[in-house]
């Protein structure tokens, strides 16, 4: 998974403080229900949910609580959260989604949404995810002959990810374009052939005219909606008129990491039936993610993203190196700045702590977007000031004097009390790092999956376990 959810975080704010007032209460009654219930429909209002998506919402959350028989380990507090995460999930989408891909080569995946909703960016994500997910090889191709350099875009991102791209031009039709690029996907032997159509402007009928052609011309397996999620309940009534255009199998929402108030993703499925199958989370080619409507119901509610971040940590997190530090630490060898800095450097690769902290579960207290405030760079110029060391004084720092932290410190752009913070740090990681022998590590290592019943292979000690802070 990527950053942090910043579409959900005002949501997640205003639901915590409704869940609140029922802590402590001995039962779910009538009375403290509406309480609560009243309280959700304003955070969801607030968070720009359609009104009749709040209405079926609140209605199938009320009808479950009310009269429920809570059980001995909940509180009532806890039944009323349990609920309104299933109900979450269900509003959502019980599942992810996948693409359907079972179809004789090339699998056409047809790309529609109003202009500027990221779409072109949104395909070049998909290739890389096909190829690196699903490992099949895909060609992209644009039909969009109106936007300037639209075609121009998609040929460098295409590039960038290391896609196959049908090159065409402004002079011709999308119908030539599409036809072309089809019977080279077939020459070529292409499992997937992405298609990026003109942005709308708005929901014209001349230009649902020419998508409804290119999409009996292609006979897509997949036609996609690309959404911003900025924009709101709208997204759900623009993919609701797309889908009358041409039949949507799912909906990919973007710009997620933005400034959002999260009422698209909770609005679209249930006014338009069609699944959101993909979540934008940034700008970058990786920023794409598989939409899990438990694991986004989770984070709503401010309870964490467990398996994403497992699923993230074994991706991103180097096996070998975690084993090796493992194996020294269950030797007793201690654990040294050279050890620290691999740490480092693991916990930017899987994106910082904001990421980490955002689906760690247990911070639902915290405020919303609190890990966005931790300062990352803190990491980069700890790992700047180790990188000036020598190995002998990483593997042994208690020799640095005076002298050496000069020297180090002018060699990395810091300052003497940065490196004095770093050795304090260190410090702190050895103590906990000296609890670990005996297995104790792979406790810690597992940790974080035992908490959903999964193990978390390659999880490095040091997203295991809390992380030092500055």
């Amino acid at each position: 998974m990527l950053s942090g959810t910043a579409v959900f975080d005002n949501l997640t704010d205003r639901l915590s403080g409704a869940f609140r007032k029922l802590t402590g209460k001995s039962s779910l009654t009538d009375k403290n229900i509406q309480e609560a219930l009243g309280d959700v429909r304003r955070a969801l209002l607030e968070a720009d949910v359609a009104l009749p998506v709040v209405k079926d919402f609140l209605d199938r959350v009320s009808s479950k609580a009310l009269g429920q028989e809570i059980s001995k380990s909940l509180s009532s507090g806890q039944a009323f959260i349990k609920i309104v995460q299933s109900e979450l999930q269900f509003l959502m989408g019980s599942a992810n989604a996948e693409l359907e891909l079972k179809t004789s080569p090339p699998a056409v995946i047809l790309m529609a949404g109003l202009q500027g909703a990221g779409k072109t960016t949104t395909v070049a994500k998909l290739a890389k995810f096909l190829q690196e997910q699903s490992k099949k090889s895909v060609m992209v191709v644009s039909a969009d002959v109106y936007r300037p350099a639209a075609i121009q875009q998609l040929e460098t991102l295409a590039i960038d990810v290391g896609a196959g791209f049908f090159s065409s031009e402004s002079g011709q039709s999308p119908k030539e374009i599409v036809g072309s690029a089809l019977a080279e996907a077939k020459r070529k032997f292409v499992d997937v052939l992405i298609v990026d159509t003109a942005g709308r402007l708005a929901v014209d009928e001349a230009m649902m005219n020419e998508i409804r052609q290119l999409h009996d011309q292609l006979n897509p397996i997949e036609t996609l909606f690309v959404v911003d999620a900025m924009t709101g309940q709208d997204a759900a009534v623009t993919a609701k008129a797309f889908n009358s255009a041409v039949p949507i199998t799912g909906v990919v929402l973007t710009k997620a990491d933005g400034d959002a108030r999260g009422g698209a993703a909770l609005s679209v499925r249930h006014v338009t039936g069609k699944p959101i199958k993909f979540i934008g989370m940034g700008e970058k080619a990786e920023a794409l993610e598989p939409f899990y409507p438990d694991r986004i119901a989770s984070r709503i509610l401010g309870m964490g993203d467990v398996l994403s971040l497992i699923e993230e940590a074994e991706k991103k997190v180097d096996k070998r190196k975690a084993e090796k530090l493992a194996r020294k630490i269950r030797k007793g060898k201690g654990f040294d700045l050279e050890d620290f800095k691999e740490q480092l450097k693991q916990m930017q690769s899987m994106g910082g702590v904001s990421n980490v902290m955002d689906k760690m579960p247990g911070l639902g207290g915290l405020p919303p977007g609190a890990g966005n405030m931790v300062d990352d760079s803190q990491f980069r110029r700890m790992e700047a000031i180790i990188n000036s060391m020598t190995m002998r004084e990483r593997v042994h720092p208690d020799i640095l004097n005076g002298a050496r932290k000069r020297r180090i410190t002018q060699g990395s752009g810091t300052q003497v009390q940065d490196l004095n913070r770093l050795l304090k740090q260190h410090k702190q990681m050895q103590k906990v790092m000296k609890k670990m022998k005996g297995g104790k590590l792979a406790n810690m290592m597992r940790g974080l999956g035992g908490m959903q019943g999964q193990t978390a292979p390659g999880m490095s000690p040091f997203s295991g376990g809390k992380p030092p802070r500055f």
